[in-house]
């Protein structure tokens, strides 16, 4: 998906403090609309601070950032671009603030002051978007940690975005949450044409992107594919991360003179690489 740029970040600047060295420091970028972009950096490289800027919950201290052509330091626009660019944060609890699930996707569309007659529609379709119809009528603090967080995304899907900022909102949750919000993503990406943020630590959520951009002490250090990135092995170590387990054991069989490909990044493309190197290893 390579549309005209959805997001955007020109020369950007953020301080927390004058006088504190630079959260942000002169980053530009573009994010395509119907772009899946995951965001890596170690703690303190600015990678939620950048997600708080596209949001307008921050605003730059030098730059700007426009979200669908919106400067987020005009006041007068500052709903639309949050009903525009949806913030999910890292713990699903902080967003719920319901008794049932039905009245949490509700609290959003009353907010921002949908007409009641509008919002059942709403509120039915953001939950089978989310797969969470069949527990409309349950209590949101029963639910499992991404059943929460699938709750708060649908919140989010009511009001009809076109992006969807998620700052480590797979965090907190165990591996099934995990495998459940980022699958719930990517569909709405796929299906909806959805604009992804994704911020994570987790590098095999990154591989799973369209890009992926590494931050470092407030810039930009790194921005290509999946495959272009994680093939850097000793660079990301560089920077005090690591690669998805799959690409670590493909660099570790390659240290051993196998020649399998750098393009590793999935069990499924372990798979397929034994395949071509041993045709029988995984024959009946």
């Amino acid at each position: 998906m390579t549309q005209s740029p959805h997001l955007t970040l020109s020369e950007l600047s953020y301080y927390y403090e004058p006088g504190a060295p630079a959260a942000l420091d002169r980053v530009s970028l573009q994010i395509p609309r119907g772009q899946f972009l995951a965001v890596l950096g170690h703690n303190g490289s600015g990678k939620s601070t950048l997600a708080k800027l596209l949001n307008g919950l921050f605003l730059p201290t030098q730059g700007s950032v426009t979200v669908s052509g919106m400067d987020t330091r005009d006041d007068a626009r500052i709903w639309d671009i949050r009903r525009t660019a949806g913030m999910v944060f890292q713990n699903p609890d902080n967003q719920l603030v319901a008794t049932q699930v039905y009245d949490d996707v509700a609290f959003g569309l009353e907010n921002i002051g949908i007409p009641p007659e509008e919002m059942p529609a709403r509120i039915d379709r953001a939950l089978e978007m989310t797969g969470m119809s069949q527990f409309k009528q349950h209590a949101p603090h029963l639910l499992s940690g991404g059943q929460k967080q699938r709750v708060a995304i649908a919140g989010i899907l009511a009001m009809q975005p076109e992006a969807l900022i998620l700052d480590e909102a797979t965090a907190m949750l165990d591996p099934q949450g995990r495998r459940e919000v980022l699958d719930t993503v990517l569909r709405l990406n796929r299906e909806q044409g959805i604009t992804v943020v994704w911020i994570t630590h987790f590098m095999e959520e990154a591989a799973r992107a369209q890009r992926v951009l590494v931050m470092d002490h407030g810039r930009i250090a790194m921005d290509g594919t999946p495959g272009e990135i994680f093939s850097q092995v000793d660079r990301l170590r560089e920077l005090r991360l690591d690669v998805p387990p799959m690409t670590r054991l493909a660099h570790l069989l390659q240290e051993r003179g196998i020649p399998i490909s750098s393009g590793v990044l999935t069990v499924d493309d372990m798979v397929e690489e034994v395949k071509r190197l041993c045709p029988s290893c995984l024959s009946s």
